[in-house]
C-alpha cells in the first residue's frame, strides 16, 4: 500500500524504528512496521475472547493512515525481543543509600529498554543534615541527582539515544535554592529536565509577599523559612536564562489523583505531561488531528474522529497487557491502575485547514470543545471495555468508587504529549504547539539535522490563489510570509508562529486543553529572545490562575543546542 512519508519521517524511521539485521542494515519497511505493531497489539484480544484478526486490520488502518500513533517504544518494540512498550516511568527515591542505588539500577534497566524516567528527590534529607549510621553529614538531593545523571550517560537508550530524566524537588525542601540553580553550569545534569513542585501554600505566600516554611523531610519538622517572592524571582531568572526549572503545581496535580488510596503524586515523566505514582508507567498515543478535516466546508469529521478515539482507547488498553515491564513493581501498578493517555497532535495544522488563527478566541473554543469530545468518547469506551473486560483492579477506594457511577477500565484516559518524533513520522505539527517556524531545521538522532518546510504553505496558497514558486523559495530561505505583498492578510494570519504569539495566548491554549484532560498537557511557552523576566513571571502566574498543572517556558537561543532552529536570523 502507499504510505506517504516525508524525507524527515523516513530518516527517523530508518535510524530508530525499523528493524535492522546484525550488520545494521534496515530489513523492514514502514508498512512492515505498522503491520508488526498492529498484529502484536491485537494479540491481546485473545485474552478476552475476541477475534484478534479483526482488530489487527482496524489497528493497521489507523496506524498506516497516520491518523493515530502510539508512543515511540510501542512502535520500536512491539513484536520484537524487548516488548517494552511504555514510554516513561516514575521511580521512587527514598532517603537511604539502598533505595537510591536500587533506583539507579532500575533507571539503567529502563533506559536500556527505551524508556525515560522521572524522580522526586524531595524525600532525601538536605545537605549538611545528620547521617545517623555514620555520624557524618548528608550531601543532599542535587549530589545524588549527579549519580543518576552519570548512570544515564553510561547507558545508550534503546541503542539510539541517551535516556531522558525529570528531576523534581518540592519548593519547601531546604535545598531548594541549590536545586533551582543546579543547571547554571551548562554541563551540569545534562540528562535531566528539572521542575520545582510548587505548593498552594507557597503561592499564597507569594501573593501576600510573605515567607513560607521549609520542611526537613527526615524529621517532618520546620527547618527555617524563605521569602516566597525571592524564591519565585530566582525560578523566573533561571527559566529566563535557560528554560529551566519548569514548575509543577503539585497540590493541584494531587487534587486530580484518581487513586489517592494507592499513593500520592510527587513527580512526572520527563516532559511533564504525565503525573505518575512511584513505579507507574505511562502508556500514550496521539490522534493526528490534521487528518480529520472533511470537504470544502472545512468541518471536523466528528464521526471518523469518534471511531479513531474508540480504537485508540482499545489499542492502548491492549498495550498494557502486551508490554513486558522491566521491573515487577511496574507490572503490578501498570495493571492495577491501567492508566492510558490518549492525546492529540497536528492541532496547528487543523486550525489552518479550518481557516482559524492560532491564539484567537475561536481557536481556544475549538480546543476546549474538541478535547471535551475526545474525553467524553474515551471515557465511554473505557466503560464499554470495563463491561466486557472488567474495571481496573484498584477501582475500589478510587474516585470512581461511588454509588451511581459505572465501572471504568482505566484510572485515566487522556494526556496531551509533545509528540516530537511522532509528529515527524505523521507529517504534522507537534502536539498542540503552534508552528515554530514555516522553514526550520530539526535536530534529531545524535546531531542529524532535517530541513523542513511547512507543506501547508503550498496547500493553502494553491487553494487561496496566491501560490508561486517565488513564495516557496522566499520561505525556504528564511523569509517571513508577512513580508509578502502577494499573500492576502487572512492567509498571513493563519501562518502565525510561536514567536508571534504572546505568552498569554500560549497559556490560554494550554488551559483550554487542560479543562478536559485527565493527566496534564505538554506545552512549551516559546518566547522570542527579547522576552523579559516579567514575561516569564506573568506566564507562571497566569498558568496557575487558569488551572494548568505545570508550565515550561523557553526563550529562543538560550541553549547551545536546541531541537528546532529557524532560518530567520531574528530567532537563531
Amino acid at each position: 500500500m502507499d504510505i506517504f512519508l516525508s524525507p524527515g519521517a523516513l530518516t527517523v524511521l530508518e535510524r530508530r524504528y525499523l528493524k535492522k539485521d546484525r550488520s545494521g542494515t534496515v530489513i523492514e519497511t514502514p508498512e512492515d512496521m505498522f503491520r508488526r505493531v498492529a498484529k502484536n497489539i491485537a494479540e491481546a484480544e485473545n485474552l478476552y475472547g475476541k477475534e484478534a484478526s479483526k482488530y489487527e486490520e482496524a489497528f493497521f488502518g489507523i496506524l498506516s493512515s497516520l491518523e493515530f500513533l502510539p508512543n515511540s517504544p510501542t512502535l520500536m518494540n512491539a513484536g520484537r525481543r524487548l516488548q517494552q512498550l511504555a514510554a516513561c516511568f516514575v521511580l521512587p527515591v527514598e532517603d537511604s543509600l539502598d533505595s537510591i542505588f536500587e533506583s539507579v539500577k532500575e533507571t539503567a534497566i529502563i533506559h536500556q529498554s527505551g524508556g525515560g524516567t522521572g524522580f522526586s528527590f524531595s524525600r532525601l534529607r538536605p545537605s549538611d543534615d545528620i547521617v545517623g549510621s555514620t555520624g557524618g553529614v548528608a550531601s543532599g538531593p542535587v549530589s545524588f541527582m549527579r549519580v543518576f545523571n552519570a548512570a544515564t550517560e553510561a547507558i545508550k537508550q534503546g541503542g539510539t539515544r541517551r535516556g531522558a530524566n525529570m528531576g523534581v524537588l518540592r519548593v519547601d525542601h531546604p535545598d531548594i535554592i541549590s536545586f533551582i540553580t543546579a543547571k547554571e553550569d551548562p554541563g551540569e545534569l545534562n540528562n535531566f529536565n528539572i521542575s520545582v513542585a510548587v505548593t498552594d501554600r507557597f503561592m499564597e505566600a507569594l501573593e501576600k509577599g510573605g515567607d513560607y516554611e521549609l520542611v526537613n523531610p527526615r524529621t517532618g519538622k520546620a527547618s527555617g523559612s524563605l521569602n516566597a517572592k525571592k524564591v519565585f524571582d530566582m525560578i523566573v531568572e533561571e527559566a529566563w536564562k535557560s528554560g529551566e526549572p519548569g514548575v509543577l503545581f503539585i497540590d493541584r496535580i494531587n487534587r486530580a489523583n484518581p487513586t489517592p488510596h494507592v499513593g500520592e503524586f510527587e513527580a512526572t515523566n520527563p516532559c511533564g505531561e504525565q503525573p505518575l505514582l512511584g513505579y507507574e508507567p505511562c502508556n500514550l498515543g496521539s490522534i493526528n488531528l490534521s487528518r480529520f478535516v472533511k470537504g470544502k466546508r472545512r468541518e471536523i469529521d466528528l464521526a471518523r474522529l469518534e471511531e479513531t478515539v474508540r480504537l485508540g482507547v482499545r489499542f492502548l488498553d491492549n498495550v498494557i497487557d502486551m508490554s513486558r515491564y522491566p521491573v515487577e513493581d511496574i507490572d503490578r501498578l501498570a495493571k492495577g491502575n491501567r492508566k492510558i493517555g490518549l492525546g492529540v497532535m497536528g492541532f496547528a495544522d487543523l486550525l489552518v485547514r479550518l481557516r482559524v488563527r492560532y491564539g484567537s478566541i475561536e481557536s481556544f473554543k475549538i480546543a476546549e470543545d474538541l478535547m471535551g469530545s475526545i474525553s467524553r468518547i474515551a471515557w465511554d469506551e473505557s466503560r464499554r471495555l470495563a463491561a466486557v473486560r472488567g474495571p481496573f483492579p484498584n477501582i475500589k477506594g478510587s474516585v470512581f468508587d461511588r454509588p451511581g457511577l459505572s465501572p471504568v477500565r482505566h484510572a485515566t484516559t487522556t494526556t496531551v504529549a509533545p509528540t516530537g518524533t511522532l509528529s515527524i513520522i505523521a507529517g504534522c505539527s507537534s502536539g498542540i504547539e503552534p508552528f515554530y517556524s514555516l522553514s526550520y531545521t530539526r535536530q534529531v538522532l545524535n546531531g542529524v539535522n532535517i530541513p523542513e518546510l511547512n507543506p501547508l504553505v503550498r496547500e493553502v496558497a494553491l487553494e487561496e490563489g496566491c501560490f508561486s514558486e517565488e513564495l516557496i523559495e522566499h520561505i525556504k530561505n528564511g523569509g517571513a510570509i508577512k513580508e509578502r505583498t502577494d499573500v492576502p492578510e487572512k492567509v498571513k494570519g493563519l501562518f502565525i508562529t510561536a514567536f508571534d504569539i504572546g505568552p498569554e495566548e500560549h497559556i490560554r491554549m494550554q488551559a483550554a486543553f487542560q479543562k478536559h484532560t485527565d493527566n496534564a498537557v505538554s506545552k512549551t511557552i516559546n518566547m522570542a529572545p527579547e522576552a523579559t523576566k516579567e514575561d516569564v513571571a506573568k506566564a507562571y502566574l497566569l498558568a496557575y490562575r487558569l488551572g494548568c498543572k505545570g508550565v515550561t517556558v523557553y526563550r529562543s537561543g538560550t541553549r547551545a543546542e536546541q531541537v528546532l532552529t529557524c532560518k530567520s536570523p531574528l530567532y537563531c
